[in-house]
């Protein structure tokens, strides 16, 4: 006996993906750096130390002095001593004419003239603090003024670039069906 049946027969469809990847990249620009220290303004005064020595004693005590000094002194004891001289003298001339009132005048005055006595010593010289020294300090005022830093360092933005993937599609076999009549026989 013969039978018709229908005979189905399928092609599937083949799908055909390509793509291409997305980019990202990325650049960071070093910040740009503006920084500023002015300098700080130092103001120093001073008033220096003031040191004096004064020696006139402890050269006039090892006896260098100035020559002025020397003619002041000379002169002095010179005016001194010539009064003292001519006092003598006077006292001397009037025990001598009041000879008669005193027999023994003559041998007075050569037992003083013969017992003349010297100082003699021992002495430092110069002598203990004969040399003077003073001294006023010194004054330092420092001002110092700092300036603050002045900053101006700006970030830069990224650059960023992006290109998006890529896909695409094509049909590389389209789907189909096809129906047969066969006639079978059984």
């Amino acid at each position: 006996m013969n039978i018709p049946a229908i005979q189905i027969s399928t092609t599937p469809a083949k799908l055909g993906i390509s793509s291409s990847p997305g980019r990202l990249s990325i650049e960071q620009p070093a910040a740009t750096v503006d920084l500023k220290q002015p300098k700080a303004e130092v103001h120093i005064q001073t008033t220096p130390g003031k040191l004096t020595i004064d020696q006139t004693q402890a050269w006039a005590d090892m006896d260098l002095k100035h020559i002025f000094t020397r003619i002041k002194e000379a002169a002095s004891e010179g005016r001194q001593k010539a009064l003292e001289g001519t006092g003598r003298r006077a006292a001397e001339g009037r025990e001598l004419a009041d000879i008669h009132k005193s027999s023994n005048a003559i041998t007075m005055q050569a037992a003083r003239a013969s017992n003349r006595t010297h100082e003699l010593g021992i002495a430092y010289i110069p002598s203990p603090g004969s040399v003077k020294t003073n001294y006023q300090p010194g004054d330092v005022q420092i001002d110092a003024q700092a300036r603050p830093v002045e900053n101006n360092t700006r970030a830069n933005k990224p650059i960023i670039n992006y290109e998006p993937g890529k896909v695409s599609f094509q049909m590389n076999q389209y789907p189909s069906i096809q129906f047969q009549a066969v006639n079978k026989t059984i």
